[in-house]
Parts: structure tokens; C-alpha cells; sequence
């Protein structure tokens, strides 16, 4: 019988980032886009905030871009602080490049288990990077060691590689 599973965000993920005022090493998405105009050009920022002291910090989203290549309505949603392109600006591996952040989603996300079963199939509702074995370990009531002693027994299969960390679907088959 087939089971799905869905590893959903339930928060926006922290910004791994040293501040420079208190050194502290992760910042929290405000909310709020800053946008600064440079006659025909647009510079856009997302503003972050410090979790020890509180700074403002600013990710880059867009550089000198020109109006026209900004469609109106992501250009609305900049202006009205949209939370749901806040949380696709987070995701964009561009935006980590340009800033050289990461993100941290440590208790950020959580997983929606209907019971283990003969055949799993995981659903990511965002790119959340999540250990298979943590998320096996959870659905099913284990202890990480006792899926770890199942995978290397062959009892649990899949795939897809179950070391390492993944962020895309799989299909997983428990052989208990």
C-alpha cells in the first residue's frame, strides 16, 4: 500500500550570515523588500534581521535592473512587502550566491506522515535539505541507528541515495 509523506515549511528559515555589530550568525527574513531607484534602474534588497542584537542587514535581490525587465506584478509584490515572494527570494540559489549566505532550517519545517507503509513516497512542498533517515526515523516511531541498520541491511530501499542530505520526491520500500 502506498503512503504519502510531505516535509512542509511551517516558518522561513534562518540566514546563516555573521553580523557585524555582535557576531551573532544568523539573521531572520523581516519581511519587507527595500527598493531604490537609479533614474531607470532598480536596485532591490531584502531586509534581515540580527537574532542577537536586532541590525538590519540587506540581501541583494536585484542589481541595477531596468524597469521594463521587472514584470509589473512581481514589481507589485515587491512594493506591498509580499510574504510569499519573501519566502521564494530565501530559496533562490542566486540570492545565496550573490550574498554568500546559507539557510539554516533547523525546526523550520515539519513532516506529515499518514503511517509508515509498504511503499513511501516523500513529497517536498518546498527545497528543504531533510536527512532520509531523520524523516524515515520520525514517520515510522525509529531510532535513526535502527533505520541506518535497515538501509545497510537492505530492509529499506530506494532509488534514490539515502545518505547524505536530499530536498527533491522519492519513493522509499520498507521490507520489515
Amino acid at each position: 500500500m502506498l503512503r504519502n509523506w510531505a516535509v512542509v515549511p511551517t516558518c522561513l528559515p534562518l540566514v546563516l550570515r555573521r553580523c557585524h555589530d555582535c557576531g551573532a550568525a544568523s539573521f531572520r527574513a523581516g519581511g519587507k523588500f527595500r527598493i531604490n531607484a537609479h533614474h531607470k534602474l532598480l536596485d532591490v534588497w531584502l531586509l534581515v534581521l540580527c537574532t542577537g542584537c536586532g541590525t538590519t542587514a540587506k540581501l541583494s535581490v536585484l542589481e541595477r535592473a531596468t524597469v521594463r525587465s521587472i514584470p509589473p506584478d512581481r514589481l507589485d509584490r515587491f512594493h506591498a512587502n509580499d510574504s510569499g515572494l519573501v519566502a521564494e527570494v530565501l530559496r533562490d540559489p542566486a540570492v545565496h550566491r550573490r550574498n554568500r549566505v546559507a539557510l539554516d532550517w533547523t525546526g523550520a519545517w515539519r513532516l506529515v506522515a499518514a503511517g509508515p507503509g509498504e511503499t513511501i513516497a516523500v513529497h517536498f512542498a518546498a527545497p528543504i535539505p531533510v536527512r532520509p533517515v531523520r524523516l524515515i526515523a520520525e514517520g515510522c516511531g525509529f531510532k535513526r541507528s535502527e533505520v541506518e541498520r535497515l538501509i545497510a541491511d537492505g530492509r529499506i530501499v530506494s532509488a534514490q541515495r539515502l545518505s547524505g542530505k536530499i530536498s527533491s520526491d522519492f519513493e522509499l520500500t520498507l521490507r520489515c
